[in-house]
């Protein structure tokens, strides 16, 4: 892994740094590598990086992508390299001046680079269900996208551990065509791993989706870039270029939050900031447990980047999944959380409903879904015999999609990147919690 990215590094991003910058990178890159090598594990190769560079002009509006704020408001995030005012026109399709609005803007230094200028305009009231045309900044080009639902049926398209790799730009294509309402990520995006450069990569690759539907994410590991003394400040460039609407959840961290959207509850929670009973976290999702209504939300889905439950040989006995699952098991088993969502293991994974490593039909289905395309490769290694609590394991990239019908159904489908080609290879129909009078709260 070293070797491959200090060859990117020098053939790709020189452009970007002195040399100087480049020799401390590499030399960065080496330290925070070995604090990791306890975790490694044996992969087959990765296929080849695909590094995005930008075209146009440096006032042109770059690596847009949209996120829902409450319920009837979308936050529309940009980059520019030169300053642009950070406002947005907009109007239902195909008129784009109807309406504007006003937001904010900041920037980030990180070692020796310089991010351009990131804006972030939160729209509405907008009505559901609806496509919407918006410009941005100075810029003429017109953008679209699509509201979500108000009530069910709804889509969700669910991938983790995405990165910019050949097997990346295949998932995306395969989630362009399956008219998902809304992108559920539970950690690790870019995998640009100290190389800030790889952030705007990574924001121009996943463009042409993130800007027609909502994309909402938890950090993961590769987002903490975290240098002792060089850069002692954790999950810089995430929080800077993917604000998510935590304040509106009553959260005091980017890291953790919550939302509804249709007749479903989301949680996203951090797996690599404080989550001990008393931590802030743990305070913040108890009382948001407390505050569903089920009602409103029949189905509640929890996402987090390191797995609670796990029978691949990767990742085992990891402090971020063993000691959140003591801290925090209790919380979702007590609320009837359905599903919980899990990434960082680099393969799929589905069990039944469990609850303290037993099967549990008012425990939540943990699945992993860590297998959107990185550039570290698949976990091929599974525990064997396989326990009787994990249904459905297998190492390919691929994607998920959950399709909430009603208030008591769901179907769950797991799609297969099978030399390129999306194949369904995991299919379940879900029962919520809150329809079963057995699991009552």
């Amino acid at each position: 892994t070293f070797v491959h990215i200090y060859i990117y590094i020098k053939n790709k991003m020189r452009n970007h740094f002195s040399n100087r910058n480049l020799l401390v990178l590499v030399l960065i890159i080496g330290i925070c590598l070995g604090f990791d090598a306890v975790h490694c594990y044996d992969r087959p190769p990765a296929r080849k990086t695909v590094f995005v560079p930008h075209d146009e002009d440096d006032s042109a509006p770059q690596q847009v992508h949209i996120y829902q704020v409450g319920q009837n408001k979308m936050g529309i995030s940009w980059i520019t390299d030169d300053p642009t005012p950070a406002t947005v026109k907009y109007g239902p399709s195909p008129s784009a001046d109807a309406s504007s609005a006003t937001g904010t803007t900041s920037s980030y230094h990180y070692t020796g680079y310089q991010s351009g200028e990131i804006h972030n305009v939160v729209i509405g009231p907008l009505n559901p269900n609806t496509v919407y045309s918006y410009k941005l900044g100075d810029s003429p080009k017109t953008y679209n996208f699509k509201t979500t639902p108000n009530q069910l049926p709804i889509k969700f398209a669910v991938i983790g551990d995405l990165g910019q790799t050949e097997d990346t730009k295949s998932t995306l294509d395969h989630i362009s065509k399956s008219n998902y309402d809304m992108l559920l990520l539970p950690g690790d995006l870019s995998y640009a791993d100290f190389i800030q450069p790889l952030w705007d990569s990574f924001g121009r690759l996943v463009e042409p989706l993130a800007s027609q539907r909502p994309w909402m994410v938890t950090q993961g590991n590769h987002e903490v870039e975290k240098i002792p003394i060089i850069h002692r400040t954790p999950f810089t460039a995430y929080n800077a270029r993917w604000k998510m609407p935590f304040e509106e959840s009553g959260s005091d961290s980017n890291l953790y939050y919550s939302f509804d959207v249709s007749g479903v509850h989301v949680i996203m929670l951090g797996s690599y900031t404080d989550f001990d009973q008393g931590s802030s976290q743990y305070k913040w999702l108890q009382g948001d447990l407390q505050k569903i209504n089920r009602e409103k939300t029949p189905w509640v889905v929890v996402l987090v980047h390191a797995p609670w439950y796990n029978t691949n040989e990767a990742h085992q006995g990891e402090g971020e999944s063993v000691n959140m699952k003591t801290s925090m098991e209790d919380l979702l088993y007590n609320a009837r959380v359905d599903i919980v969502f899990t990434g960082h293991v680099h393969a799929y994974e589905r069990f039944t409903r469990v609850y303290k490593d037993k099967s549990d039909n008012c425990g939540p289905v943990h699945i992993t879904i860590g297998d959107g395309g990185n550039r570290e490769g698949l976990a091929t290694k599974y525990q064997d015999p396989k326990p009787d609590i994990s249904l459905f394991r297998e190492a390919s990239f691929g994607h998920g999609l959950f399709e909430v019908v009603n208030g008591s159904h769901a179907r769950w489908t797991w799609h297969k990147n099978d030399n390129d080609e999306s194949v369904v290879s995991d299919s379940v129909w879900l029962t919520s919690l809150s329809s079963n009078t057995a699991c009552k709260v």
